[in-house]
C-alpha cells in the first residue's frame, strides 16, 4: 500500500502547523509499514488551472502521477475564509488531466480528511474536501479530523501534538489502513 499526504497550505516551515501534522502522518504510516510521500502544495510549482492548455505543465504531470500511485491520500488543508485554501482546490482541479483515462480522477482512492480553524468551523473546510473528494469518484472515509488549532499542540511544546489528536490521528490511519474496496460490476463498496 502507498499513501499520499496532501499538505495543501502554503507553509513550508516543518515546525508550521501543516509540516507537524504531515510529519506526523508519515511517521505513523512508516510505523505501520506504508510507504508515504508528502506532496507540499507550496513547493509544487502547479500553475493556475488552464482548460485552453494542449499539454499538462510537467509539475501538473507529475503531481497527477504522484495522485495516481497512491492507494491511499489524507488531505490536510487549514480553513481560509470558510474553506479551503484556494490553491489546494487549484491543484485538485488540475486533476482534470486523467479524465480520459479508464479510470479517471482519484477512482477509488480512499481520502482521510484533516482540517484545522482558529474557531470551531474547520469541519467546513472538511465538508469542502469532502464533496470535491466525491466528485473526483474516490471515497472520503466517514471518520475526519476536524481541529480546533487551539488544542493541537501540548501546552509546553507547540511542535508535538496533543494525546488528543495524536488519538484521533491515529485512529483516522487505522481507519484508513484497515478498510478494503470491493469492485462490483454495479459499482465499489467499501468493506
Amino acid at each position: 500500500m502507498k499513501a499520499i499526504i496532501f499538505n495543501g497550505s502554503l507553509e513550508r516551515r516543518a515546525e508550521s502547523t501543516s509540516g507537524v501534522i504531515s510529519g506526523y502522518f508519515a511517521e505513523q504510516l512508516k510505523k505501520s509499514g506504508i510507504q508515504a510521500d508528502i506532496f507540499t502544495l507550496a513547493d509544487s510549482g502547479i500553475p493556475l488551472f488552464d482548460v485552453t492548455l494542449t499539454k499538462a505543465p510537467l509539475a501538473v504531470e507529475r503531481m497527477a502521477q504522484m495522485f495516481l500511485d497512491a492507494d491511499l491520500h489524507f488531505w490536510l488543508a487549514p480553513l481560509y475564509h470558510g474553506s479551503i485554501p484556494g490553491v489546494m482546490k487549484n491543484c485538485l482541479d488540475w486533476l482534470e488531466v486523467t479524465a480520459n483515462r479508464d479510470e479517471p480522477y482519484l477512482t477509488d482512492k480512499t481520502v482521510g480528511l484533516v482540517c484545522w480553524a482558529d474557531g470551531l468551523q474547520a469541519m467546513q473546510g472538511v465538508n469542502a474536501m469532502d464533496a470535491i473528494a466525491k466528485s473526483l469518484r474516490a471515497w472520503p472515509l466517514p471518520f475526519s479530523v476536524p481541529i480546533l488549532k487551539s488544542s493541537l499542540f501540548h501546552h509546553e511544546n507547540k511542535t508535538e501534538i496533543s494525546d488528543f489528536y495524536s488519538e484521533k490521528f491515529d485512529r483516522l490511519i487505522r481507519i484508513a489502513t484497515t478498510k478494503k474496496i470491493v469492485k462490483t460490476d454495479n459499482g465499489s463498496i467499501i468493506t
